[in-house]
């Protein structure tokens, strides 16, 4: 599947504690997960957020509000305590997506499964769920395969914060705004392409 600038991707952006004019690409993203059992496990999340995007595994910030002299991009919550006001508006970011999974699952487990999940964009967006944020996650599953819920959400977690971080990466600049890959090194992003 094209990740990046397509479908709801094309008019994402994140990092706009500082407005629109230091702002990074937001993108969409996908990943999944196969296992031998059957179960497979994926998500595909639009990056719109007002907050920073952070790899959650080396604490770099990949997208973020660009600093004024560096053009680096920064994390939202440090410029938070430093006081900075927060001139973006609400009702413009929406961090949006869905896990889907063939686990057999009922309605409510699957509620379950979306809230589990929503522990992916609580790794990787900085802060997410804002005031200035409509942040949702859905679930869905074909009900084909039998899976232990709690492991499905935990797959869930996983699968949507790569999903993320790839919904960055993979986007290009556009709209006069750089793209994650215009300003941090393949290696920050841990090699992953």
């Amino acid at each position: 599947m094209e990740e990046g600038n397509v479908g709801a991707g094309c008019g994402a952006s994140v990092g706009k504690m500082m407005g629109m004019e230091y702002a990074v690409k937001g993108g969409l993203g996908t990943a999944s997960r196969r296992f031998a059992d059957g179960l497979i496990v994926g998500a595909i999340v639009a990056v719109n957020a007002w907050g920073s995007v952070v790899d959650y595994r080396t604490r770099t910030v990949l997208a973020g509000p660009r600093h004024p002299q560096t053009g680096l991009p920064q994390d939202t919550v440090e410029l938070l305590k430093t006081g900075l006001s927060t001139p973006s508006q609400p009702f413009r970011n929406t961090t949006i997506g869905v896990v889907a999974t063939n686990a057999r699952l009922d309605k409510a487990q699957m509620g379950k499964i979306a809230a589990l999940a929503q522990n992916g964009l609580a790794r990787t967006i900085h802060p997410v769920h804002t005031l200035y944020d409509g942040d949702t996650i859905f679930s869905l599953s074909t009900g084909t395969v039998d899976a232990d819920e709690t492991l499905v959400g935990a797959l869930a977690a996983d699968v949507l914060a790569e999903a993320v971080l790839r919904g960055v990466w993979r986007a290009t600049a556009a709209g006069g705004l750089p793209a994650c890959s215009d300003l941090v090194t393949l290696a920050a992003f841990g090699g992953t392409s």
